[in-house]
């Protein structure tokens, strides 16, 4: 498990893209678990939440059209 300290979009997009399965926590937004190298949404999900799934998602799609 990872441990972010401040929510960058970009670096936890590297991290999931990279590593494809697993889990991380960013500090004030909670845990979260990836698989298939996409961000997943908690059960128990409110809008900060979706937000942050939302973000990183895009940005890992992102990244992988510009690879």
């Amino acid at each position: 498990m990872r441990i972010f300290k401040k929510y960058l979009p970009l670096m936890i997009a590297k991290y999931v893209k990279t590593f494809f399965k697993g889990r991380l926590y960013i500090h004030g937004r909670g845990g979260y678990e990836f698989e298939g190298g996409q961000l997943k949404l908690p059960k128990q999900a409110d809008m900060l939440h979706k937000t942050t799934v939302s973000e990183v998602n895009s940005t890992i799609s992102q990244l992988s059209k510009a690879a």
